[in-house]
């Protein structure tokens, strides 16, 4: 976490972040644009954010996109503030890409476990509903087959959708379809990539949630960081994470 508050005591590097949260997916000269400083400048704080974690970079052609990941932050918070606070996550319904009218959101977390466990991890039921809110996730996990998300005491499904890469221990790719609320069902289809890579004794997980529509319902992709977050914490320590999420259903009969 000392890179993550290095890389935030720079305010040249907050206000790259305040323009990633306000634009997503924004290439060097689009930043550079908003700043007062020249390209190099722009390009060493941008790398200083990226070894803190807190911007992920994606080539789409011959540009360059950068993205804020929010996860680092996430993780201090579930640190330092209280659980039972409102998610800051929340606030990231405001973020926009407005290439070829569709959003991509792009969460990087660092896990000390195995790529063998982390995919078990994602694809186990059991445990999958240890870090994602209770709610549990279904399916043969072979590339063409369905899988479906639900909670025990939830009423109907809660999502569903088709596993279109299944790779392990090294990458799965589903689409993905809410079904959680009128709201969430309206936004259609979208897509979420799991990316394992080995990186000493730890792991390096990219969650890539596209295809999403341009300003797109915030609950599709504002519950990542808390999920995520809960997902490293079960894997390093074996403990839950008390999250606003995993609170969703705790009362509920």
């Amino acid at each position: 976490m000392d890179e993550v508050f290095r890389a935030l005591a720079d305010p040249t590097r907050r206000s790259l972040l305040d323009e990633l949260f306000r634009e997503d997916g924004q290439t060097l000269s689009a930043l550079q644009g908003r700043l007062p400083m020249t390209r190099f400048g722009v390009m060493k704080h941008l790398k200083q954010l990226e070894e803190a974690g807190l911007v992920v970079t994606r080539r789409r052609g011959r540009e360059k996109l950068h993205f804020l990941n929010p996860v680092p932050i996430r993780l201090v918070h579930d640190r330092w503030v209280s659980k039972y606070a409102e998610p800051w996550a929340a606030g990231l319904s405001g973020l926009k890409n407005e290439l070829e009218e569709q959003m991509e959101k792009v969460f990087e977390i660092y896990i000390k476990t195995t790529p063998e466990r982390l995919w078990e991890a994602i694809t186990d039921p059991e445990i999958r509903s240890k870090y994602n809110f209770g709610a549990r996730v279904d399916s043969a996990f072979t590339p063409g087959s369905r899988y479906e998300q639900s909670h025990p005491n939830g009423k109907t499904l809660l999502g569903e959708g088709e596993n279109l890469v299944v790779d392990p221990p090294r990458r799965l790719v589903q689409t993905m379809r809410a079904l959680w609320s009128e709201d969430v069902k309206r936004e259609g289809t979208s897509r979420i990539t799991w990316d394992i890579e080995a990186v000493g004794d730890s792991c390096r997980l990219t969650v890539t949630h596209d295809q999403l529509r341009e300003a797109a319902h915030s609950e599709l992709y504002g519950g990542w960081p808390m999920i995520l977050s809960g997902l490293k914490t079960y894997l390093e320590t074996g403990e839950l994470l008390t999250t606003p999420g995993s609170l969703m259903y705790a009362y509920r009969a």
